[in-house]
């Protein structure tokens, strides 16, 4: 392990920020932070990623995140669309299904199937174009943590030689999974249950298509619900709970496991046995995600089981959220306060999460009664905006830095749309890549400066912020930042809210609109 000054650390530091764990949601911290010119030191205890797959999907969200990073377009040369989600019986009745719609994130299809190793690996490569900037120490296990007001000094020992080497940095992102070291380190507590029953988990090699084999199925029944989801790179799984007195013994070769996949159809002529595996699903969330200079995210975080997808892309937003925070607050630009909201917005979205994917479990054990199940696609009464299931619902916020009240009739806490926009010399493109990376003030055909008071104006320049009117595409522009809607999205969207203006955070949820108060969040 070597210890060298990170680019733009300052003196006395090894690097801005330290991220223990170096799967998907600690390369994502690692990426956030590197783009916006943070030195970054990571430690992962292991030397190779992990080769099973565990997440099996990423959707719109996750890939506006990617572009933020201006990495979405590698990562999608190495996933594939997902078509749909069905739950099925045995004898072939069909319990439910959500259809994809069109995203409104700017993002094609809405949802991807991945094989994790493989987007994992090129993350990675992502990642190590930062040079110096982002370095990562492999084979270290991080053994200790000693704050004070200023740093953390971090403790890790090279797995391969036992010598043990100190770094000190200005913040910690624990990231290193269910077990974390540093959610120990910092004395919290991860409460909640985890099910008795275990799983195991099958991945294989596609040798021909199926029927529907682009369905992600959940297969319910009460004795044997499973999850049959085809995964990229020519990849197929099957997740299959083991039956009381059934052991791991009982599936130790792949004439045991072969039964298996039999009941559902499959057979040698379609797949071949790549690996299997067992776990068990946890519903746990730690009592804290902040200690001082230390924080925790994804697994380490919290832990849901895997029915609605959200496990690692709950991981991949929490850093995001922190990160894009991080990264202001160490180039001065924010008070240290504002990293308090990481927690504020990011647990109630992971406590969303895990309380879909346990519904949707009990849908696949067959526990939901046909109400419930009808319930989950009805559209609630009075409600204003068009209706999605939540399990595909554009993201929202529901607390944090956000000014006006939050729910199905406001603006405040959703995500913008990302339609093509045009600008004054002609460009069209997607909206983020016109917007930057900081805050923005749009209005609906007016310039939003003009809505604000002095003191509010000059609280939104403290900020940096941008002021943008967006203009029909039947209209010529008036100002240098103008932006054209060229695909009709933006302005009747604002229009279906009642907004002639919002304040637009970087990570594209809107703090707040004119019906409410324009005036900086507290």
């Amino acid at each position: 392990m070597t210890q060298v000054a990170g680019q733009g650390a300052g003196v006395g530091y090894d690097a801005d920020v330290a991220v223990v764990g170096y799967g998907p949601t600690g390369v994502t911290a690692a990426l956030t932070l590197a783009h916006r010119g943070v030195s970054v030191l990571a430690f992962e205890r292991d030397r190779d990623i992990y080769p099973r797959a565990r997440a099996v999907t990423i959707n719109d969200w996750t890939m506006r995140i990617f572009q933020s990073l201006g990495i979405d377009e590698r990562i999608t040369r190495v996933i594939e669309p997902q078509r749909a989600l069905r739950w099925v019986t045995y004898d072939g009745a069909e319990l439910m299904r959500v259809e994809h719609p069109p995203s409104t994130l700017g993002v094609k299809p809405r949802f991807y199937n991945i094989y994790q190793p493989v987007m994992e690996q090129e993350l990675r490569d992502c990642a190590a174009e930062y040079g110096d900037l982002l370095r990562v120490e492999y084979g270290a296990e991080v053994v200790g943590l000693e704050q004070d007001a200023d740093g953390v000094v971090v403790t890790a020992t090279d797995l391969a030689t036992g010598e043990t080497r100190r770094a000190r940095v200005r913040y910690v992102i624990g990231a290193d999974g269910g077990s974390s070291r540093v959610r120990g380190a910092i004395d919290c507590d991860l409460t909640g249950d985890t099910l008795d029953v275990q799983w195991i988990v099958i991945d294989c090699k596609v040798k021909r298509w199926w029927p529907d084999r682009d369905f992600l199925t959940f297969w319910s029944d009460r004795e044997r619900p499973v999850v049959d989801i085809a995964l990229s790179a020519g990849n197929h799984r099957w997740e299959i709970p083991l039956k009381p007195g059934e052991t791991e013994d009982d599936f130790a070769s792949p004439a045991q496991v072969w039964p298996l996949l039999a009941a559902m159809g499959v057979t040698e002529d379609d797949v071949e046995i790549h690996q299997w595996a067992f776990y068990r699903h946890h519903t746990r969330m730690a009592d804290t995600w902040r200690d001082g200079r230390v924080f925790l995210a994804g697994d380490a975080a919290h832990l849901m089981p895997p029915w609605a997808g959200a496990g690692m892309q709950t991981g991949i937003r929490d850093v995001h959220n922190l990160g894009w925070k991080l990264a202001r607050v160490l180039r001065g630009e924010l008070d240290d306060a504002w990293l308090d909201t990481y927690e504020a917005e990011r647990r109630p979205n992971a406590a969303f999460y895990t309380g879909l994917a346990v519904q949707l479990g009990r849908v696949i054990k067959q526990e939901a009664t046909p109400e419930e199940i009808a319930a989950m696609n009805t559209v609630p009464e009075g409600l204003v905006t068009p209706f999605e299931p939540p399990l595909i619902a554009p993201p929202v916020l529901d607390g944090g830095w956000l000014r006006g009240p939050v729910g199905d009739a406001s603006v405040v806490g959703r995500m913008l749309p990302q339609p093509i926009v045009g600008d004054t010399t002609g460009r069209m493109t997607r909206l983020d890549d016109l917007l930057g990376d900081g805050f923005v003030l749009l209005g609906a055909d007016v310039d939003p400066a003009t809505l604000l008071s002095a003191e509010e104006k000059a609280a939104w320049d403290a900020l940096g912020a941008r002021y943008v009117a967006v203009r029909p595409k039947t209209s010529y522009t008036q100002g240098a930042d103008d932006l054209v809607d060229l695909d009709e999205v933006l302005l009747p969207w604002l229009a279906r809210y009642g907004a002639r203006a919002v304040a637009v955070r970087p990570d594209r949820f809107v703090a707040a609109a004119d019906g409410s108060g324009l005036a900086v969040p507290a």
